[in-house]
């Protein structure tokens, strides 16, 4: 059964019915912060405001959305690390670090269509649900390979060890990764990172011991990680000063 959990202010997200992604909603309001950066996680997004579909790539740093109308309402689907270039027919890499007009990936008359479709739609978040859920009954297979690299360096273990669990060589890894993530599994454990690290302090983890158990070699590296990756101190980040 789906879950459904509340972010602060005006996003909303839930399990997807389809395997491997989530369903989110926002509603611009306005407010200061309403324009919060979108930190890098290794997914991508196919995201729907009114008379418009487009695709979020995979980031490589903080994205800081433009400001928007209080009352814009964003539906997206967000898909994990690996999954979404199947959907999409588009290589990760192509994407990188950008936000595309999904007329510009498919044809301007199916994106046109589509987009027409979500629009007429009571309930957006369901439709853009189910054009996902379309689409991706006709994609290939998932790769196995790449669900065991999200799962062993999300886990923490090296690119090496990945590589090796895996019984392929590192350049292979890297040459499987790109298409996939956007970039080698170098950034993509870097990201993964970035994301446990975030989780434990959020729980409440100190940061010295958040350094150590998401992987860094000390809290100095936690901090100008966190720096390079998302422009502001941990501390800023989680709300907590400087």
């Amino acid at each position: 059964m789906a879950t459904e959990s509340v972010a602060p202010g005006d996003y909303r997200e839930r399990q997807s019915r389809l395997t491997g992604a989530v369903v989110w909603t926002r509603v611009a309001t306005g407010a200061p912060g309403d324009t919060r950066p979108v930190l890098p996680d290794g997914c991508m997004d196919l995201l729907w405001t009114e008379g418009r579909l487009f695709v979020a790539g995979p980031d490589t740093r903080a994205y800081v959305p433009e400001a928007v109308a209080p009352g814009s309402r964003y539906v997206g689907i967000r898909f994990y690390p690996g999954t979404a270039p199947a959907f999409l027919g588009v290589p990760a890499h192509e994407l990188r670090d950008r936000r595309e007009e999904l007329a510009d990936l498919w044809t301007a008359a199916e994106a046109r269509r589509l987009t027409e479709r979500v629009d007429d739609a009571g309930d957006p978040m369901a439709v853009l649900e189910a054009v996902a859920a379309e689409r991706a009954a006709g994609a290939e297979p998932p790769d196995p390979l790449l669900a065991h690299i999200v799962a062993s360096l999300g886990a923490g273990r090296s690119v090496a060890r990945t590589a090796a669990d895996a019984g392929v060589n590192a350049r292979l890894l890297h040459r499987r990764s790109l298409p996939a993530f956007g970039y080698g599994p170098k950034t993509l454990a870097r990201v993964l990172r970035l994301q446990r690290a975030l989780a434990l302090a959020r729980d409440g983890m100190s940061y010295a011991d958040t350094a150590a158990v998401a992987g860094f070699a000390d809290q100095a590296h936690l901090a100008r990680d966190i720096k390079e990756l998302t422009g502001v101190p941990l501390g800023v980040l989680l709300g907590g000063g400087s």
